[in-house]
């Protein structure tokens, strides 16, 4: 499992939650601000399989250029 986090600037925000959910992603939106980006911004928090890596990044490069991308690996992931 891997958790991926992206920070993308507000004005690209819905259209990039729009493509992930579109292809059946669960996506955790969270309004925040950063430095590095010196103003408002989005990050928002994707749990997926190993193997839904590249396909989700693919989707995010192509909604949200310039977007910042961390992944991470999940010991555990559940919904409740």
């Amino acid at each position: 499992m891997k958790l991926l986090i992206f920070v993308t600037d507000d004005a690209h925000a819905d259209a990039t939650v729009d493509a992930l959910v579109e292809q059946g992603l669960r996506v955790t939106r969270l309004a925040t601000t950063g430095g590095f980006l010196r103003r408002g911004n989005t990050t928002l928090l994707v749990g997926i399989e190993d193997n839904q890596v590249d396909r989700t990044l693919g989707i995010v490069k192509q909604a949200a250029p310039g977007a910042l991308s961390l992944t991470m690996d999940l010991e555990r992931y559940e919904r409740l």
